[in-house]
């Protein structure tokens, strides 16, 4: 219910393709009007001149047009029209990478990660925020009753544990009248359905893990559910049997923050009414004259051990005031018309003075890795919020644990609280100055809200709070309710960050549709939010794994696949369009149809997928230095600067083929065919050099791909010249007889390759970026490498990110000792201004002048 409409989601890589499609298309209209009025002119000065062109003296009214529009024809591949479908094959291929690892697998469920949207893996690359639930999410969702407090006495803690309580245990067996009602609201304000198996034993399903958890915990203290038949419930205390008649549930909502059930007890006919919720629910709501301060100081003692805590309440009902309250809540069950409005309203009447029971404790452990992981993707440059429904004080002591916030004097918690709009406005500011302050510090601040204090802050504050999302790098959002959480991904989502949301549990499923990337978790609480997610996976920990190196990997081969797309149909373009000046700029294609159809189908297309493959690093590289991710959330690989430099190869590459092609064959006199198969040749040629020289990492089904496919064009075309009919009869084998065919060829690749490798000589050599330094240590056997800790820093101005610090071994490689010196100038030296990205500092995305006036530049 609380899920909506999900939004179809659209990347950051196919928002960039998209653009640049939109430049190209600009660039081609330019071009074809250009050449059209060029061709026009040249046809009425000159081409009227020469006999052999034989054009009418007058022509028909559409004349004009002619030419225009075989240039358009020419210039239609510019943009390739199969690189939607390249993209969609890839991307389902690396959906199915995520399907097949097995290092994601959680072992203790068998449960595998899974891609449910396989159109959005290069977004993984990109994240930038990761939006997370706490309870399921970060930890194990197995909870654990711990300790209690019950009419002011406290249980267990002394050893730890309630239910080993001595005090306790003999409370319950002098039949205390506080611990017998608070066990009977522990035993049957739930929803929990007992099932008594064929050993007789009785087993317990239950839609909550805390209510399993109060169950149990009851029945270890002979309060025991034993059976729920349509209305009636049953417990069994110590040898005596009890029935209760269930009149009404008020079922929990996020709004109100508790349960209720309203019970008729069958042996005298009192009507109860038994809740159970958060404290600010409940102990707002007790009766006059009832002291809270015991229950409120037992919340913060418990919330300050990152317990999670429920207060019990009852109150008995008179008949005329039930009578009376049914009436009305019947009448607002069946309403059509703001019924959700009309049920909390009229449940209000009924949960007031409430006689405090006492208060419950549950302990939920964290999952394996989870502190690891934030850890690691910390140093990726990864921001956390956290974002639950339980306490202030519990959701801090877990981020503490779980290296969410740092503690004193490396962190520092500013909270935001307060009840009303000028408390809010006033404490906002406060903590809004603070971030200021400390922008330029290497310290980690974070600030902690409730959901109130958010609700005020998002109706009449929301600019302010939106300059404090981006400032601070951590965030702890209590008490929120599911459109909250949509909300808070809304607004980060507005500052043009890539965002990634995780959870378990149906409340999280509006903020997993909302974030640019859903991540759902297979556990406790259902497949709610692992089905409405774009991926779901068995533990919080395989995220890791799931951005930095499938993330990674997919940005990396979709960056590279989409630019090459380009730059193979450009270069053909390009040599049809230089064609046209010395064919009268008449829109005369060099190439035939055959040969246009087949170069984009059959000539080009499977090396390029293969791309999918290929790996700049080893998988275990990118997970010891995480800090590589920033080249991917900075869009380093595909952007206008990248574009143009493949743009610029694809006019250089069609310079040679064209020049080199002309100059071999036209002088020659040989038939426009020959030219055409040579300049054809000329590009497949080059292209299986391109994909050779931008492939990091090659296995045998690559190789068989590039070079296979040089083979496999030949082999065509020879088919092709043995059939008379085809219009390249004799052609291809006339060729490849001829010497000089095969020294044009190597004249293409020496001179369409050589500047090329010399400047990847020449960036790898005097000013390598941080990849190609791991490469090399890869591939040379180098020094270990390890990435010091980045000092969070908020990203308003910029990103800071600790430079690689390096263990020197015994026996240094002399190649890497410029990296090795301890001179910070030297250091920079060797990597160099002018590298691809710089580590030691980085500009955001997003900044404003008035941040920049308020913060301090670091």
């Amino acid at each position: 219910m609380s899920g909506g409409i999900p939004e179809p989601k659209l990347t950051a890589v196919d928002a960039m393709i998209d653009k640049l499609t939109g430049a190209i298309f600009v660039f081609q209209i330019v071009v074809v009007m250009v050449l059209g009025v060029a061709g026009n002119v040249w046809k009425d000065t000159e081409a009227r001149k020469q006999w052999y062109v034989l054009y009418p003296e007058e022509g028909p009214w559409y004349e004009l047009l002619v030419i225009p529009l075989r240039f358009e024809l020419l210039c239609s591949i510019m943009i390739p029209i199969s690189i939607k479908v390249s993209l969609d094959l890839v991307k389902s291929l690396y959906a199915k990478f995520i399907d097949w690892d097995n290092e994601m697998i959680d072992q203790e469920t068998s449960t595998p990660a899974h891609a449910t949207n396989t159109a959005i893996s290069e977004d993984l690359g990109q994240v930038e925020y990761i939006l997370t639930d706490k309870t399921g999410t970060l930890t194990e969702n197995k909870m654990i009753f711990r300790r209690c407090c019950i009419n002011g006495i406290f249980y267990g803690n002394e050893n730890g544990n309630a239910l080993k309580d001595e005090e306790l245990i003999n409370a319950v067996a002098s039949c205390s009248s506080d611990v017998i009602r608070f066990l009977t609201v522990m035993a049957i304000c739930n929803t929990v359905i007992p099932i008594r198996s064929k050993s007789g034993s009785i087993l317990y399903k239950a839609q909550s893990q805390d209510e399993d958890a109060l169950v149990h915990a009851a029945a270890q203290l002979h309060m025991v559910f034993v059976n729920k038949n349509s209305n009636t419930l049953e417990i069994k205390f110590n040898a005596s049997t009890i029935q209760y008649e269930a009149l009404e549930i008020l079922e929990f909502t996020s709004d109100r923050k508790r349960m209720s059930v309203v019970v008729k007890d069958c042996q005298n006919g009192r009507i109860i009414l038994l809740s159970k919720g958060a404290d600010e629910a409940i102990l707002p709501h007790a009766c006059a004259g009832q002291q809270t301060r015991t229950f409120i100081e037992a919340v913060d003692q418990y919330a300050q051990l990152g317990l999670r805590t429920l207060c019990l309440a009852w109150r008995e009902l008179k008949e005329e005031e039930y009578q009376e309250w049914s009436l009305m809540f019947k009448e607002a069950s069946s309403t059509l018309v703001d019924r959700e409005w009309r049920l909390a309203e009229v449940c209000q009447r009924l949960e007031h003075d409430f006689e405090v029971l006492g208060v419950t404790a549950i302990e939920d452990r964290l999952q394996d890795g989870v502190p690891e992981t934030i850890e690691t993707l910390r140093k990726a440059g990864i921001n956390f919020w956290m974002l639950t429904g339980d306490k202030q004080n519990t959701a801090i002591q877990i981020a503490l644990s779980c290296n969410f916030i740092s503690p004193e004097p490396k962190g520092q918690l500013l909270l935001i609280d307060g009840k009303t709009e000028d408390e809010v406005r006033r404490s906002l500011e406060r903590v809004l100055l603070t971030m200021r302050i400390t922008t330029s510090e290497p310290k980690d601040v974070a600030f902690a809200i409730d959901g109130w204090s958010l609700e005020i802050a998002l109706k009449h504050y929301r600019k302010d709070f939106t300059e404090l999302a981006i400032l601070s790098r951590t965030a702890i959002c209590c008490r929120v309710t599911p459109s909250q959480k949509a909300q808070l991904v809304e607004i980060l989502k507005s500052c043009d960050y890539r965002t990634l949301a995780i959870g378990d549990g149906g409340n999280d499923v509006r903020m997993i549709q909302q974030a640019d990337i859903g991540v759902g978790i297979s556990g406790r609480e259902g497949l709610q939010a692992a089905r409405a997610a774009d991926y779901s996976i068995g533990k919080f920990r395989f995220l890791k794994r799931l951005i930095l190196v499938h993330g990674r990997y997919s940005y990396n081969r979709t960056a590279f696949l989409s630019q090459y797309s380009f730059y193979k149909s450009l270069v053909v373009c390009f040599i049809q369009i230089f064609f046209s000046f010395v064919s009268g700029v008449s829109g005369t294609s060099l190439f035939n149809s055959v040969s246009l159809m087949a170069y984009n189908v059959f000539y080009t297309s499977v090396p390029v997928l293969v791309s999918v493959l290929d790996k700049d690093l080893n998988e275990d590289t990118v997970m010891q230095h995480p800090q590589i991710l920033f080249y991917c959330q900075a869009g380093r690989l595909l952007n206008p600067s990248t574009f143009a430099g493949w743009f610029g190869r694809s006019l250089f590459h069609a310079i040679v083929v064209f020049v080199i092609s002309i100059h071999a064959y036209a002088y020659e006199k040989s038939e426009m065919e020959e030219v055409s198969m040579v300049a054809l040749s000329g590009c497949i040629w080059l292209q299986a050099f391109v994909l050779t020289l931008e492939t990091n990492s090659f296995t045998i089904l690559q190789h068989l791909a590039v070079w296979g496919n040089l083979a496999a064009f030949y082999i065509i075309n020879w088919i092709f010249s043995a059939i008379p009919s085809s219009g390249m009869y004799t052609i291809m084998f006339r060729l490849c007889r001829q010497p000089s065919y095969w020294m044009t060829m190597l004249l293409i690749v020496a001179a369409g390759m050589g500047p090329i490798l010399a400047l990847k000589y020449f960036r790898y050599t005097y000013t390598p970026s941080k990849i190609n330094t791991l490469q090399q240590a890869e591939r040379l056997g180098g020094p270990i490498l390890s990435i010091g800790s980045i000092e969070p820093q908020p990203r308003t101005i910029e990103n800071d990110v600790s430079p690689l610090s390096i263990t020197q071994p015994k026996n240094r490689n002399p190649i890497f000792e410029p990296l090795l010196s301890d001179s910070p100038n030297s250091t920079r030296r060797s990597f160099g201004s002018g590298a691809p990205f710089d580590f030691f500092q980085s500009q955001s995305r997003l900044s404003t002048s008035n941040y920049s006036r308020n913060c301090k530049d670091n």
